[in-house]
């Protein structure tokens, strides 16, 4: 026999307790609109979307074609240097080269140097988490247990600051550039700092609490591949220095592809720079101290302006344009299938 208590009631019964309120959200009775797909509106959202998608990437590869741009590959131009850097004993001994080019034409506005690598992996998992967050927001730099290891403490116990992988193979050649102007050789002004993220440079990284940085690090060791402790990476400006320091914050952002850059300076708009940087002679004074040839790398220096969409980076906009020119075919078969069978529809209603 049925159990009457186990079914919705009939008059005058009250409703069971697991049955939902009469409301319109939970019997399901609020207004709702559906749209009502037919051709027109299919088609038109079709083709809508490929014009769209197609102007936005024609503006977006016009605009980074206007990038200027020079890349100085220095790999082998440096070669007496990096077979110099091959050998570990010569890791506190100083190697320079130089590099000259030719600017045919003017760079006018702000010039940015980067430096590129080329099969640089830092998209390793391994890699990647070898750092300390802890040690870098100036908590404690001394980290015993974190994911720096094998970078993290020596062996006779003394903690490496900065710890990890990142931070010990961070970028450290040095690059000035110089115009040679007649018989005179200018240097170029470069601003080494404002060329990280405001979030990294305010929020990710803090020096530790001290009167000193050099008393704050006391007890720790610079990483192995350094020639320098962190608390001397910028000696003429206090701002610049320790986890603070630009260049050291830009590396710490990992790349996710093999090829890549880094922003390094800015060209300072003063004197003869003031519009940027006149065609003529120019010489990089490279201080060499990053080894690329055991795992086949390749380093370059970039000079590039920027726009409004970024670098020279043509990715976005060609992404947009073969997404808008598939949107508008995808709505000619479309189109090309409805007519084809609304001519079949018409002929059997003839028959």
């Amino acid at each position: 026999m049925k159990n009457k208590a186990n079914f919705p009631s009939h008059e005058g019964e009250a409703c069971p307790s697991r049955c939902p309120d009469n409301s319109a959200f939970k019997q399901q009775r609020l207004p709702a609109w559906k749209p009502q797909l037919n051709i027109v509106t299919v088609l038109c959202s079709f083709f809508l979307t490929g014009a769209f998608c197609l102007a936005v990437g024609v503006c977006l590869v016009l605009s980074a074609n206007s990038v200027r741009e020079i890349q100085i590959d220095y790999s082998d131009k440096c070669s007496d240097c990096s077979k110099f850097r091959e050998n570990s004993s010569n890791w506190n001994k100083e190697c320079h080269c130089s590099v000259n080019f030719m600017l045919k034409e003017d760079i006018s506005g702000d010039v940015f140097m980067y430096y590129g690598l080329q099969n640089f992996y830092q998209n390793h998992r391994r890699y990647m988490i070898s750092r300390s967050d802890a040690q870098l927001l100036g908590r404690n730099v001394n980290v015993p247990r974190s994911n720096c290891a094998p970078f993290s403490t020596y062996r006779n116990g003394t903690p490496m600051a900065p710890c990890g992988a990142i931070a010990n193979s961070m970028f450290n050649d040095t690059i000035d550039l110089f115009y040679n102007r007649n018989s005179a050789v200018i240097p170029v002004p470069l601003l080494k700092t404002g060329n990280s993220w405001w979030t990294d440079k305010n929020v990710k990284f803090r020096n530790p609490e001290s009167y000193n940085l050099s008393s704050a690090f006391a007890g720790t060791a610079r990483p192995p591949y350094w020639q320098k402790p962190v608390y001397l990476l910028d000696e003429e400006d206090e701002r610049n220095t320790g986890f603070v320091n630009d260049d050291f914050i830009v590396w710490m952002r990992v790349s996710a592809f093999a090829t890549f850059r880094n922003l390094y300076r800015r060209v300072k708009r003063v004197r003869h720079f003031a519009d940027g940087l006149p065609a003529g002679n120019y010489t990089f004074q490279i201080s060499y101290n990053f080894p690329v040839s055991k795992f086949k790398g390749r380093k370059h220096v970039i000079l590039s302006t920027v726009v409004w969409s970024g670098g020279s980076n043509p990715f976005l906009g060609i992404a947009y344009v073969v997404s808008g020119t598939a949107a508008i075919l995808t709505g000619f078969v479309i189109t090309a299938i409805h007519l084809k069978l609304r001519k079949k529809k018409t002929y059997f209603q003839r028959q």
